[in-house]
């Protein structure tokens, strides 16, 4: 499809969602389906089956996520340079696709490794062109809206996936090689859903010329840089379910508090990008901020596991004040032909801090203490919502929905 004017793509069955981002969604759904029926259950396979211990892990998610990060850079540069998105999105979705099967055979925790760098090589390729395609076929007044569908689509995948690996997990005596196998059909299903989601060509640059890092504007780098703050902070989420077995929960019960997560972000994340685009996007990610501090503060100081379920309830909404509306936010300071670029800088840069977060958080983990990783999360967090507050204030006639 070329780049046609966005009241020419055709509407989706809900209202204010292009044919496009629902298409992304169910896409979106299934492979969400995928991953995280083995996501939750990842962390507790590499400590208890082949040994790794809690700094490993850390090093294994840093890893990972960081390798998503080198992906979405290049893969978010590349789809404004050569005016496509869809091409790099079927890439990204196929090697997290073959991942699966990969981790199924991983004997020791390196071959896991492997499998995770695989996993996230294809996030990282697939997310800023993605991204950017919705913005390319959304109206600016309905971004929160679109952004917010996409990650309720997402996230419903991400409440049934855990689901279906418990229950497998479960009915196969605990075999955590089978249950990755079977993931590998979700994923399969989420490719060839793909096929229906038609190409949109981004808008070219002027001249032909890629625009330089700096035409992204002092907004933009203001957000980044608490971004990068932020994410120094928020280690892997593998942390908070090693914290909730080490609070006593057995895998199950952690499985299930983490479905009960992934639920409450599923029903608030197109309330909450509805939200940005009537009330700005900072007045909504400044509360998730905060809301991420007081968990992490939580998670600190809980000496029980029952604290757990609430904490992981209250964290979905942290979740849902901040994805898809950060990267809405994202779009609104880029010019419209450098959104992937924007996308692929702050994803990327996002995600590399994980590395540094997830190997503190291990570190911190085995040498001090297991609250320690969730109190430095829970400093960088509130700072993090006291910076967007005075910095990133709305100026005199702007838009609302740029914050």
């Amino acid at each position: 499809m070329a780049s046609d004017a966005v009241e020419d793509i055709p509407d989706s069955p809900i209202p204010g969602i292009k044919l496009p981002v629902f298409l992304l969604g169910i896409v979106s759904f299934f492979t969400d389906v995928s991953s995280e029926m083995i996501y939750p259950l990842v962390p507790l396979f590499l400590t208890s089956v082949v040994g790794a211990p809690v700094a490993a892990v850390g090093l294994i998610e840093g890893v990972a996520e960081s390798t998503a990060s080198i992906g979405r850079l290049a893969s978010g540069w590349l789809s404004d340079r050569l005016l496509v998105r869809k091409p790099l999105i079927v890439i990204g979705y196929g090697l997290s696709t073959i991942a699966k099967p990969l981790l199924a055979v991983s004997a020791v925790w390196p071959a896991a490794l492997g499998a995770r760098f695989v996993d996230r090589l294809g996030k990282g390729v697939r997310t800023a062109p993605r991204d950017a395609l919705m913005a390319d076929v959304t109206p600016e007044e309905t971004r929160g809206r679109s952004f917010g569908f996409h990650r309720a689509a997402d996230s419903v995948g991400a409440v049934l996936g855990p689901a279906i690996g418990l229950g497998l997990f479960e009915a196969l005596s605990h075999h955590y090689r089978l249950v990755f196998a079977i993931a590998f059909f979700p994923a399969l299903a989420g490719v060839i859903a793909l096929s229906l989601v038609p190409e949109h060509r981004p808008k070219a640059p002027p001249k032909g010329k890629a625009r330089p890092l700096r035409d992204l504007g002092t907004r933009f780098y203001i957000f980044f840089g608490i971004s990068l703050l932020f994410a120094f902070g928020n280690s892997s989420d593998v942390f908070l379910i090693l914290r909730s077995q080490n609070l006593g929960l057995t895998a199950a019960e952690t499985v299930s508090a983490y479905i009960l997560y992934n639920a409450v972000y599923t029903a608030s994340s197109f309330p909450a990008g509805i939200a940005s685009d009537r009330f700005g996007r900072r007045n909504i990610i400044v509360p998730g901020f905060a809301i991420f501090a007081l968990v992490y503060l939580g998670f600190s100081t809980a000496n029980h596991g029952y604290y757990v379920w609430p904490l992981f309830a209250v964290y979905g909404l942290y979740i849902a004040f901040t994805d898809a509306v950060g990267k809405a936010f994202v779009i609104d300071f880029a010019p419209a032909d450098a959104r992937g670029t924007a996308l692929g800088v702050y994803t990327g840069g996002v995600g590399a801090m994980v590395l540094v977060s997830s190997v503190v958080a291990g570190e911190l983990w085995d040498r001090v203490d297991p609250a320690a990783p969730f109190l430095l999360g829970s400093a960088t967090g509130l700072a993090s919502a006291v910076l967007v507050f005075v910095l990133l204030r709305t100026p005199a006639g702007a838009a609302v929905n740029s914050g």
